[in-house]
């Protein structure tokens, strides 16, 4: 038996493994986009929750793209509702100035709600 065979019925090459012959596949190149928390958390949901969706763009090569721009939009998402929701509030450097306790207070409240926010929104959705 010969140790590798191409079909021409759907373009595959077939390598011999005992008794059987098995397709050789490889993956597609993929970009090495850095991945931040946002696309990390992101990730496990998928895992866990969208196998479907994990498994398509795994093989397609596109999961690392995926996840970048996820974290990315999330990055953003969570800057912009951070200092919308502080200017509504009247958070401001004036206030940092007078009091630092309750500024921080009031960032570190204002913080947690945009997160939840960005996880309701981007990566548990």
């Amino acid at each position: 038996m010969e140790k590798t065979i191409y079909d021409e019925s759907n373009g595959l090459w077939y390598e011999l493994q005992g008794d059987y012959y098995i397709p050789c596949l490889t993956l597609p190149a993929e970009e090495d986009n850095p991945i931040g928390i946002w696309g990390q958390r992101h990730l496990q949901y998928i895992k866990q929750e969208c196998k479907a969706l994990y498994t398509e763009l795994l093989t397609s090569g596109r999961l690392n793209a995926y996840l970048a721009d996820i974290n990315e939009q999330a990055e953003e998402e969570m800057l912009l509702l951070t200092k919308q929701i502080a200017e509504c509030e009247g958070v401001t450097e004036q206030l940092k100035a007078q009091d630092q306790m309750l500024w921080v207070q009031r960032m570190n409240n204002i913080r947690d709600r945009a997160m939840e926010f960005v996880n309701h929104d981007l990566i548990y959705a």
